[in-house]
């Protein structure tokens, strides 16, 4: 497996450089609310069930024996808020995310901030937009016009794949597949994994509004009481050629490396889209960090999100603390919703 094109202190030195950028952006457009995914299509409980007969080399950590673990799942938009208390409309180009917290998870884990939590964090693209956590510099370079023309073409294919991600036809979150796009341990093997759905996608006359993904699962788990399926998959690293580990714009073909079931979710019908739920969802941390060792993250974006995901979560908890201590004038608030 290769490492990073960057050295340990190239990584730490961007990484903190990434985060500074971030905190920044979050204390503009609302230092209490969530930076990254900040725009929810639902909350929702439901079960982690890993399955009877899944090969012995993936008997690992979560996946060891048969059991049902409870897991809460979040459903989102990527795109940064608009400004304070304005998200950007389902109807632009997006890529969407799933997060799922598995909870009575025993054992010690990587970070020490939930004790008994298991987090999987995916999006609805096989590939990742950067090689390396120095990608997100540079994307923001080309964005904001600072960039000289070699920069510019070398991170074209970064701006293709944001593209495609944000091309896709969404008519609800319940229909779609996710991906991990970044390596992950199983003990001692390296792997991708991937939520797909087990029901198929209709045709529903659908209004198209700005917040129609939270709308279209409510119609499905609330109005028409369904209860919503996938499997969960992992693909088994092959080689750096066909499975690379440090390049995750590098898709891990199928062909190449076959999906292996090891688990059911199950999302009950439910109500979901109220007040209570809403500032649970709120409060909520995902990090793919939260985990026992045998699923820890691999790869150096990977490493940067360490970091980045939990500073952001510390601030964004704090920033709530403190305004519910010492309570700010309305003129610095500005929640009147826009």
């Amino acid at each position: 497996m290769t490492i990073s094109k960057l050295s340990a202190s190239e990584q730490e030195a961007t990484t903190d450089a990434v985060l500074a950028a971030s905190l920044k952006s979050q204390q503009e457009k609302g230092p209490s609310l969530r930076q990254i995914h900040p725009k929810s299509h639902g909350l929702v409980w439901g079960e982690f069930i890993v399955e009877n007969n899944i090969p012995d080399a993936v008997k690992v950590g979560v996946f060891a024996v048969p059991q049902t673990y409870p897991i809460w799942v979040r459903f989102s938009n990527a795109g940064e808020a608009e400004k304070r208390g304005k998200f950007v409309s389902d109807k632009e180009p997006n890529a969407r995310g799933l997060a799922i917290k598995l909870m009575n998870v025993q054992g010690e884990k990587v970070l020490d901030d939930e004790d008994e939590t298991q987090d999987f964090t995916l999006i609805n693209h096989p590939v990742f937009f950067v090689r390396d956590v120095q990608g997100y510099i540079d994307i923001a370079k080309v964005a904001s016009g600072q960039a000289d023309p070699d920069l510019v073409k070398a991170m074209q294919p970064s701006f293709a794949i944001l593209q495609e991600t944000g091309s896709k036809k969404v008519v609800n979150p319940l229909f779609i597949q996710y991906w991990s796009t970044t390596p992950y341990n199983l003990g001692s093997q390296a792997i991708k994994f991937s939520v797909k759905p087990q029901q198929e996608a209709v045709s529903d006359s659908i209004s198209y509004s700005d917040d129609y993904l939270r709308e279209a699962t409510v119609k499905y788990l609330t109005d028409e009481g369904k209860d919503a399926f996938f499997d969960f998959l992992v693909q088994l690293y092959v080689d750096e050629e066909k499975t690379s580990i440090e390049n995750p714009m590098q898709e891990w073909k199928e062909e190449d490396s076959p999906f292996i079931k090891v688990a059911t979710i199950k999302i009950p019908s439910q109500k979901f889209d109220f007040d209570e739920r809403k500032r649970l969802d709120e409060g909520m941390s995902f990090n793919p960090w939260h985990t026992l060792p045998e699923h820890e993250p691999i790869g150096s974006v990977n490493l940067a999100r360490k970091k980045i995901y939990q500073e952001l979560a510390k601030y964004r908890r704090e920033q709530i603390q403190k305004r519910l201590r010492e309570p700010q004038p309305f003129y610095f608030i500005k929640d009147e919703p826009h």
